[in-house]
């Protein structure tokens, strides 16, 4: 016994609505591709049927049969030709079949090749502005009303005939205004789509160009740092190499713990900046500095040389972003000291904490003073603003006023607004 073939599966019948939405593109497609052999192929379809009734089909409704055979031929072709500049020149194809209309019905043929004008008003209602409508449709009643003025009672009544005419002009304006209206739509759509992407990739583009600035601080902040404590140290362990070389070998070791440090932070942001797409190993992720984290920066900074005295009124209770500001503010203030300040300059860090996420943070220095440094790169000082104006504070940064010597940084956050 042979065995039992399964049966080929069968195809799901597609919907009628797909079926016709997917030949209308197509033909829209073809249109696009090639639009005069489009108007070839269908104005020599209405040609051929206007010449297939001016054979003789058009005597069966006609008022008047001993009408020539040339001059039906002549009018049918009148009546048709201009179908192929109906959609570059709706109006003057019009235009030049009125007197062939006009022809035949003075002349009784009534052709029906008459009723192409009608495709003419289609596009007119599709293609020009809508005041068109009131002389088109003048010019498309006046061959009607010729007929009924010229053969009276055999063409019918007025109303029959004027009103045939009007419902047919109607239903072919509304089509055309329907068609227009669609298209109208789906093209806002299309340009609300684009206009949509464009703007979806600028907010990309510039997300990515705050997230790149906010690494750069981040860097400056950290690297910054980091290089002027290991500068200080390396002074400080060259003074001491003469005198005391277990000092000099402690220097060298902070040196190289926070070199390290420098490092490892930045090879954490440099991974961030990465913009293949090639799989790397996932980075050492690290938290951001918190004011917990303040003691380890300041002993760095005690080890480079500059003695730092700290003053902390009321309980910390901030969130992290504040927390963050607070440390960086700090970090960059303590920074400039080491680089500007000169030998034997202190430093003091007052921190009063209030309610609801107020916070007060003075730094000073015993330094030279003078101007505020010279920072080509925008960070710094201007960085410090900006952290600050991120959560509604201000921050100020001056020399001390006289007598007193040094450098003053000022921050203060206000409360928390809820949301």
């Amino acid at each position: 016994m042979q065995p039992v073939k399964p049966a080929p599966e069968e195809r799901p019948a597609e919907p009628l609505t797909e079926y016709v939405q997917r030949v209308n593109r197509r033909v829209r497609e073809a249109d696009r591709r090639r639009p005069l052999v489009w108007d070839l192929l269908l104005s020599g379809f209405w040609v051929m049927a206007a010449l297939i009734d001016a054979s003789d089909g058009w005597r069966n409704i006609a008022y008047n049969t001993d009408v020539p055979g040339g001059l039906v031929v002549a009018l049918s072709l009148a009546l048709s030709v201009p179908l192929l500049w109906r959609r570059s020149h709706p109006r003057a194809a019009l235009l030049l079949m009125l007197p062939a209309a006009l022809a035949s019905a003075w002349s009784g043929a009534a052709l029906q090749a008459a009723l192409l004008q009608l495709l003419l008003v289609h596009h007119i209602a599709l293609r020009r502005p809508l005041r068109n409508l009131w002389w088109t449709v003048a010019l498309v009643v006046t061959p009607t009303c010729v007929t009924v003025a010229r053969y009276g009672d055999s063409a019918g009544s007025w109303n029959q005939q004027v009103g045939s005419q009007l419902l047919a002009i109607g239903a072919a304006t509304l089509i055309g205004i329907t068609v227009r209206t669609r298209r109208d739509y789906t093209e806002a759509l299309e340009d609300r789509a684009r206009r949509l992407e464009t703007e979806r990739d600028q907010q990309l583009r510039l997300a990515a160009a705050a997230e790149r600035a906010r690494i750069a601080r981040e860097m400056h902040d950290i690297i910054g740092h980091n290089l002027s404590v290991i500068t200080g140290l390396a002074d400080g362990g060259r003074y001491a190499a003469a005198k005391s070389p277990e000092r000099a070998t402690q220097a060298l070791d902070a040196i190289g713990s926070t070199s390290r440090q420098a490092l490892g932070e930045l090879r954490r942001l440099l991974d961030v900046l990465r913009d293949d797409e090639q799989p790397h190993t996932q980075p050492e992720l690290a938290p951001q500095p918190a004011l917990t984290d303040l003691g380890q920066l300041l002993d760095g900074v005690r080890r480079a040389g500059l003695p730092v005295r700290t003053t902390v009124k009321g309980h910390p209770t901030l969130p992290e972003g504040r927390q963050l500001t607070l440390y960086r503010v700090i970090q960059e203030a303590l920074t400039n000291t080491l680089k500007h300040a000169g030998p034997d300059a202190t430093a003091h860090i007052d921190l009063s904490y209030g309610t609801g996420g107020a916070v007060a943070l003075t730094v000073t220095d015993t330094g030279r003073g003078g101007p505020a440094p010279a920072l080509s790169d925008g960070r710094g000082l201007p960085g410090m603003r900006e952290r600050t104006s991120l959560y509604g504070g201000t921050l100020e940064a001056g020399p001390r006023p006289r007598p007193e010597r040094g450098w003053r940084v000022h921050l203060h956050l206000p409360e928390e607004v809820p949301q």
